[in-house]
């Protein structure tokens, strides 16, 4: 039987338990303070802390039940018959994360109920376990019908997308989760008789296959961790050193030492980077840290959106080219927030620099709390900077990652708070809390009062259980010292000299900078507070001119928020045709009664329109912005991050042309029919940065769009740009098209053309036809045999 003591978790494990000889000395200079010793009291994690446990976790496991995914463990333990009844092979993972949510969450919030719900869940997992350790429902259920990403036999299919090594990596998360907040080894065997499969089945002389989606090596860690079997350590090397055979999708391309740049999928590669770290933490390994710190450069460098999301490009929900960073089609995928959070709070681990804190503050409080509604029921997969309103938030997804993930990481936001090293405690976030630090066996509590992000006004109140010599250093966040990322990727328009200020009593403190944080040492009593004083202006934020989507534009922050003017507050629910002038002066108010409590920006600025002679004319505008974070919870509309300072960088409102006064229709009803009439330029036919609508996933079959008219029009000319995203995408130029028209008797009747029906690439197709009268316009579209197909603009005359 394994040995097993407990230790305190936050995000990660690090335990405490008595060397065995094959124990590597070394781990993290910097130890973490687990999320269980601080507790949380603000207006901002408090009540999402809360809602994640009454709200979000229950809804989960509902939306579980509810989908199959509990089915599915019912089946392969034969309690019910059955087949594999959810969309994926990973669809067991969201079990898991739930289960390691709940578990985190139990320990701020004990609640019977919700454990012998985790107990009666763990029960089914254990009866789905093969006698060897195997757990894989989609194989189980009906090992000669699996899922076509699954293959018949075991493993086979690893390094492309079977997520056999995935599910095991999430289960053996949530197995030490669980241990640790009950003490229950029930989900823990499980995991480790899982585990010991791996390390049976894979290793040197035995298979070599790379996991195809990482996490395995940060749970095999974990697991280490808390039984002091090497073997599992071990095993997380061997899958991180096993790379380079494969693709670029899965950073599989070369060995993990020799990568410098970020490619491929986003969340693949924030969970590889951080188990990298973990590994490389315990080994020593400097290869590894020479290889995620140029990584890390090459993301920060060009691949990081200002809202702190990273993976700009959909098709592969992973990472663009340098300095491609599109607004309204960002990826930007919740879990890969999630992933960067992880990964940079190791990365602070190892270094101490503070500028690892600076890019998890901003992905914290921007990019990943947009993953979730204020209401904790509702989630964004993707996280967009820009929308005409085809977004909105979603109960569930078929693919549900983002919000069991969410369910995890809430729980565990604590834990981000302090960090300590020797006689250094340093203090990373801000949030009213208590915390209970030991620090050289002396209890150390420190209660902190704010109201961040609103305000930059920070106490610290230190009662050590006796007068002790030690450090507190207190991160001085980049965006109080005109540095909004660190490196130049953004920058603030203007320079502001107004100090951030320290004091302790009610004196000022002498401090040192280091690595980003303000040094105090002193002998500190109970009763010592530090009054740390941010200040936080309305700040223009530029792109690096090589960021072509942020060219001529700029976006707000305030303190550590990213600001974006949503469709409630403004003139016909428009915001993507504003004009910032950048001598606006814009004015901060909190309003406790708005979306939770948030500080709003107002300021007055233009609004542009288009005229019918293609002129743009501006006139004054009222403007207000909200946090990023809350957009999307009254419901869809336009939405801008980022803004014109001229009018030719805004959106002009379309003029009113035939088309932009029509009625649209359609075969295929989406949120992006709205593309075709307005009036947004196209650069090619695969141009992501506007929105198109297309006909996926319909293929080799007849389709139509059509525009009713709000009075007759006699029209005898039409212009269409294709949507053709090939090679890769699955959208095509058409077979063939046709135009007909309804006359006043309401008769759908073919024009008779002057010309061909023309289905160029990359230009519009222009056709001319016998002037006709109409109420409406239709065009017919034959899909090409293996392709779908799709419109960018359609314009009549």
């Amino acid at each position: 039987m394994v040995k097993i003591k407990t230790a305190v978790l936050f995000c990660f494990v690090i335990s405490v338990t008595n060397p065995v000889k094959s124990q590597p000395k070394g781990d993290y200079p910097i130890k973490p303070v687990p999320f269980t010793a601080v507790k949380v009291s603000d207006q901002f994690w408090a009540p999402r802390i809360k809602r994640n446990h009454d709200v979000t976790i229950p809804i989960a496991l509902e939306q579980c039940y509810n989908t199959g995914r509990v089915n599915n463990f019912l089946f392969a333990a034969k309690i019910k018959s059955g087949k594999f009844c959810t969309e994926y092979p990973f669809d067991d993972t969201d079990i898991y994360k739930i289960l390691e949510g709940a578990s985190f969450s139990l320990q701020t919030f004990p609640d019977k109920q919700l454990e012998a719900r985790l107990d009666t869940l763990i029960e089914y997992v254990g009866k789905a376990q093969e006698p060897d350790g195997y757990l894989y429902t989609n194989r189980t259920i009906d090992p000669l019908h699996t899922h076509p990403w699954s293959g018949l036999k075991r493993w086979e299919k690893e390094s492309d997308l079977s997520h056999e090594l995935y599910n095991s990596g999430h289960l053996i998360e949530a197995a030490v989760a669980h241990f640790q907040a009950t003490g229950k080894k029930t989900l823990l065997n499980i995991a480790i008789k899982n585990a010991d499969l791996l390390c049976r089945e894979f290793g040197p002389g035995k298979l070599d296959h790379a996991p195809g989606h990482q996490i395995i090596e940060m749970a095999l860690v974990k697991l280490y961790r808390t039984t002091n079997q090497k073997k599992y350590l071990d095993l997380a090397k061997f899958f991180l050193d096993v790379r380079g055979k494969g693709k670029e999708y899965s950073q599989d391309h070369k060995k993990v030492t020799e990568q410098t740049e970020a490619v491929g999928h986003a969340v693949r590669a924030t969970y590889m980077y951080a188990g990298m770290a973990d590994v490389a933490a315990i080994t020593g390994d400097k290869a590894y840290l020479n290889a995620i710190d140029k990584i890390w450069e090459d993301i920060i460098d060009d691949k990081f959106y200002l809202t702190g999301g990273i993976g700009a490009a959909g098709g592969h929900e992973g990472f663009g080219a340098p300095y491609e960073l599109p607004n309204m089609s960002a990826y930007n995928e919740t879990c890969a927030s999630i992933g960067n959070i992880y990964w940079n709070y190791r990365l602070f681990l190892l270094h101490g620099d503070a500028r690892f804190y600076d890019v998890l503050e901003r992905t914290l409080y921007n990019g990943m709390v947009s993953g979730v509604s204020l209401s904790g029921d509702r989630f964004f997969y993707p996280n967009p900077l820009e929308s005409l309103g085809q977004h909105s938030r979603s109960a569930w997804f078929g693919c549900a990652c983002c919000p069991s993930n969410v369910c995890r990481f809430i729980p565990s936001v604590p834990g981000y708070v302090y960090a300590q090293q020797n006689d250094r405690i340093f203090a990373n976030l801000f949030m009213s809390s208590t915390a209970e630090i030991m620090l050289s066996g002396t209890a150390v509590q420190i209660a902190q009062t704010t109201n961040y992000p609103w305000n930059g006004t920070v106490d610290f109140t230190l009662n050590p259980a006796k007068h002790k010599n030690f450090e507190m250093a207190i991160r001085i966040p980049g965006w109080a010292q005109n540095q909004p990322l660190p490196s130049d990727l953004y920058s603030f328009t203007k320079k502001d000299d107004t100090p951030f200020t320290l004091m302790v009593n009610g004196k000022p403190a002498a401090y040192r900078l280091e690595n980003g944080y303000a040094i105090l040492k002193r002998e500190w009593k109970k009763g010592d507070v530090i009054h740390l004083t941010l200040p936080m202006p309305v700040r223009q934020v530029a792109a690096n001119t090589k960021v072509v989507a942020d060219q001529n534009k700029i976006a707000l922050q305030r303190g550590p928020i990213v600001y974006c003017a949503e469709w409630p507050e403004h003139s016909e629910g428009r915001v993507l045709n504003l004009v910032v002038n950048p001598e606006t002066a814009f004015t901060a108010s909190y309003r406790p009664d708005f979306l939770d409590g948030v500080t709003v920006i107002k300021a007055e600025v233009e609004q542009s329109k288009r005229t019918m002679d293609n002129q743009i004319n501006v006139s004054k505008a009222t403007f207000e912005a909200i946090p990023y974070y809350a957009w999307a919870n009254r419901g869809p509309g336009e939405m801008a991050v980022w803004f014109g300072t001229k009018p030719s960088a805004s959106r002009p409102l379309p003029a009113p042309t035939i088309a932009s006064r029509s009625k649209l229709s359609a075969s295929h009803v989406t949120k992006t029919l709205i593309a075709l009439n307005d009036q947004a330029e196209p650069k090619n036919s695969n141009d992501h940065d506007n929105i198109y609508y297309h006909w996926w996933p319909m293929k080799d079959t007849l389709q139509w769009v059509q525009y009713t008219f709000d009075k007759p029009e006699t029209i005898s000319s039409t212009n269409v740009y294709w949507f053709d995203d090939g090679p890769w995408g699955g959208c095509r130029v058409p077979a063939s098209w046709r135009l007909l028209y309804q006359n006043d008797a309401g008769e759908w009747k073919p024009v008779q053309p002057k010309g061909a029906f023309g289905i160029a690439k990359d230009q519009y197709n222009e056709l001319y036809f016998e002037p006709v009268t109409a109420k409406a316009l239709k065009m017919e579209v034959m899909l090409p045999k293996e392709y779908a197909g799709g419109i960018i603009e359609w314009s009549v005359k």
